[in-house]
């Protein structure tokens, strides 16, 4: 997964997808959180779902 990083003190950006920390102007980068649209909007659309399955929507009883 890729992941992007900022230097705090020049504010360059760098993409990193090997999971190392990169270092800039002698110190770790900061790591930028993900944009709005690449995060889940709530837990419900985080997890995985079998597509071969109904959904439980928990009226199973």
């Amino acid at each position: 997964m890729k992941k992007n990083y900022k230097c705090e003190k020049c504010s360059k950006t760098v993409t990193v997808s090997d999971g190392s920390v990169p270092n800039c102007c002698g110190k770790p980068m900061k790591e930028l959180p993900l944009d709005v649209c690449t995060q889940p909007a709530h837990a419900e659309h985080s997890r995985p779902m079998d597509h071969d399955e109904p959904c439980d929507d928990g009226r199973a009883g």
